[in-house]
């Protein structure tokens, strides 16, 4: 499961605003690839738990904080 959550978040952090802009600040923040990468791994992991709570499909405004 974990090898799978890396192997997506590393396509998101690329190619998904939210969890770009996140890794972006994080590693502009001063924290390492590897830290970084595992902090949007788990707000991923958040995001798809409240998506499968809610019983809601992606919307492109999930994970973005005010």
């Amino acid at each position: 499961m974990r090898q799978t959550l890396y192997m997506a978040t590393l396509s998101a952090v690329r190619y998904n605003p939210i969890l770009k802009a996140f890794y972006t600040r994080l590693r502009d923040g001063g924290k390492t690839a590897k830290v970084a990468l595992v902090a949007c791994m788990r707000k991923l992991l958040t995001i798809i738990n409240a998506m499968l709570r809610d019983q809601t499909h992606w919307d492109d405004h999930h994970g973005k904080t005010a």
